[in-house]
């Protein structure tokens, strides 16, 4: 609790909320699909290339590692002019949108492998298993929001250089885990990374940023806790 609230006294001020907003349209994205009756209709997107990469349990501690990943590097990506920090924060809402349409409309899932169940990470590859039903898989939401982070820092004067490199290895090695905790197929993976830098792109372009830093302002002025 005291690591949380000393993270949470670093967020800039004023992007309170919209970091809030980040993390509720996430969870919105993810769960309200499963929601509604989709799982008759599931596609199956594995390639040949899935078929060479192997279940490596270990990799799951890769794939749980990435929360504190997300929390810091958002944080930190607020930590630039005002106009960087709501593009990026704008572009992240626009792709959680956009992976919400997708996952009603075209739902997908995966056939998980049996698990051995040998060992200590087995065990975890199993908690892993029971917790999360293999749907909502494309784009995947692990590789979108670990891009994003390497969105939000790349630029960042305030972001020192070590960390950028971190933040696109470990986001690569979040990638890598995706495929190998059998999570998600590499389609998932690669679609996830482009609609991060595709909605990006497009917020500058077609206006979003102006009407997402709207609505902030708007909720924020109706917010008596705002900060």
């Amino acid at each position: 609790m005291k690591v949380i609230k000393k993270l949470l006294s670093y967020i800039p001020k004023k992007m309170g909320l919209p970091l809030i907003i980040s993390f509720a349209v996430n969870i919105v994205a993810f769960y309200i699909p499963r929601l509604l009756p989709i799982y008759e209709r599931y596609h199956y997107l594995n390639t040949e290339i899935d078929n060479y990469v192997s279940l490596v349990p270990w990799t799951v501690i890769i794939y749980f590692g990435c929360y504190i990943f997300w929390g810091v590097s958002y944080i930190m990506a607020c930590y630039q002019p005002e106009d960087e920090a709501y593009r990026f924060l704008s572009a992240h809402f626009l792709a959680e949108m956009i992976s919400l349409i997708i996952f009603i409309a075209f739902p997908t899932a995966i056939n998980r492998p049996v698990l051995a169940d040998k060992n200590f990470f087995d065990k975890i590859m199993a908690l892993l298993y029971a917790a999360d039903r293999p749907d909502n898989l494309f784009p995947s939401l692990h590789c979108l929001v670990s891009w994003f982070c390497c969105i939000g820092v790349r630029k960042n004067k305030k972001a020192p250089l070590w960390y950028k490199i971190f933040a696109h290895v470990f986001t690569l090695a979040i990638c890598v885990s995706t495929l190998t905790t059998k999570q998600h197929v590499f389609v998932d993976t690669v679609s996830g990374i482009a609609l991060a830098e595709l909605c990006y792109w497009l917020t500058n372009i077609i206006g979003f940023k102006k009407l997402y830093k709207r609505g902030i302002s708007l909720i924020q002025s109706m917010n008596p806790f705002k900060r």
